[in-house]
């Protein structure tokens, strides 16, 4: 355990944590810290690159508040998705120092990241109805130092708007495509495009949309090959795993540069 960690833990019984859990991390080392209805993992940021989300719904903002508090005297942010507006401002009201965004329905407390790269994740988005799963990819995105592209209210039903938009696909070095409906819109795009493309069906769709599972299996069958499909409106999923791809170009010598903003 380094010092940083002790200074982590310390802050944390400063701010509500439980003094017991302290002294059961100071002598045992665990990445963690137990506020008795969450044990809050401040050692995620460590292994995996990236510090842990807040699934806000079905927690109350008294839960969240505890939560937000560990996170960010161990990282100086708290991020979460699925938060209500009520819950939001009751959060807010309480911690300060972040901001609400209602249609992506993420809230953000502390500073976002410093920029992890300059190369551009793409997020396309088939219709209006699809924005706000693709927000929560591009606030995620943002917040945790990736620069975004938004194409929006490019889908099949009138393809020549996504032809309009091949220069700023080809300059992104990842590409999110969220579609509900049939789904059909990553299967285009996969097959213009040579970059790594993550799919997001939304559940988007009159009766035999089946709530997204059938923009699922469409983008699940496609005839592009290649392309990564998330779950069903899952478009925070989509950008960890945009970020997991650019921190990895990044860390082995920024190939693929060629993708990045003139």
């Amino acid at each position: 355990m380094t010092p940083e960690d002790v200074r982590m833990i310390l802050e944390a019984v400063r701010d509500g944590a439980p003094v017991d859990s302290a002294v059961e991390r100071l002598s045992s080392g665990l990445g963690f810290v137990d506020i008795g209805d969450a044990s809050v993992d401040i050692d995620r940021e460590r292994r995996r690159g990236f510090p842990e989300v807040i699934y806000c719904a079905s927690k109350t903002a008294g839960q969240i508040i505890r939560i937000a508090r560990v996170l960010l005297s161990a990282h100086g942010l708290a991020y979460g998705t699925r938060c209500a507006p009520d819950v939001a401002e009751e959060v807010l009201r309480e911690i300060g120092d972040g901001a609400y965004d209602p249609l992506s329905r993420t809230i953000r407390i502390g500073a976002p990241h410093a920029q992890l790269t300059a190369l551009t994740t793409g997020v396309i988005a088939a219709g209006t109805s699809d924005l706000p799963v693709a927000e929560e990819a591009c606030m995620t995105l943002e917040t945790f130092g990736a620069p975004v592209e938004r194409i929006y209210d490019v889908g099949v039903a009138g393809i020549h708007r996504l032809l309009g938009e091949r220069d700023r696909m080809e300059r992104s070095a990842v590409l999110i495509v969220v579609a509900g409906m049939e789904g059909a819109l990553p299967s285009v795009v996969g097959g213009l495009s040579r970059q790594p493309l993550i799919a997001v069906p939304t559940s988007v769709g009159y009766g035999a949309a089946l709530g997204g599972f059938t923009a699922l299996l469409g983008m699940l069958t496609s005839c592009a090959s290649g392309i990564t499909v998330v779950n069903i409106d899952n478009g925070f999923g989509a950008a960890m795993a945009s970020l997991g791809i650019l921190r990895a170009i990044e860390e082995r010598g920024g190939a693929g540069r060629e993708h990045a903003h003139d």
